[in-house]
């Protein structure tokens, strides 16, 4: 790791203290950056906006595409203080930034009742298997917008 890198790790850290000093939620922090400037930057707010998606790398992807006035990542790094969760990991995908730096791992996550393990499982598991039950409702309906979404034009693809 470079002295850039372990600088901007030590932000996302940093984050991650604050932040939960402050009471905004999670020991998590995260800084988004693009040709070595930082352009976006978040802690944990889930307990403090009560919004089970604050995790400190969704509010740093949503302030970095703010500031760059783009939903996409595209050759940016994203520093964060502990190894994605499967909800930061889907958001990590859908923003495509070049690569990701974490510190902590999910296991040290885990140790500190951050265990999202669980979630893992479930994927694996039979919709009609997961604790919380899925049921299909309208699939022709729903279908009827999807197959006018591949008719449109003036798409936006992502």
């Amino acid at each position: 790791m470079t002295e850039r890198q372990k600088s901007f790790m030590k932000m996302a850290i940093e984050l991650s203290q604050s932040g939960m000093d402050s009471g905004k939620g999670g020991p998590f922090g995260c800084i988004v950056v693009k040709e070595d400037k930082v352009i976006g930057m978040g802690s944990n707010t889930v307990s403090s906006t009560n919004d089970p998606t604050a995790h400190a790398e969704v509010v740093a992807i949503r302030d970095a595409c703010r500031n760059l006035n783009h939903f996409q990542l595209d050759g940016c790094e994203i520093y964060t203080s502990c190894e994605p969760c499967p909800m930061c990991l889907g958001a990590i995908y859908w923003a495509r930034p070049a690569r990701v730096f974490y510190a902590n791992t999910k296991k040290d996550a885990a140790n500190a009742g951050f265990d999202d393990q669980f979630i893992y499982e479930e994927l694996d598991l039979p919709l009609d298997k997961r604790k919380i039950p899925f049921n299909q409702l309208l699939n022709n309906e729903a279908k009827v917008v999807f197959d006018n979404w591949i008719k449109k034009e003036n798409k936006t693809l992502y």
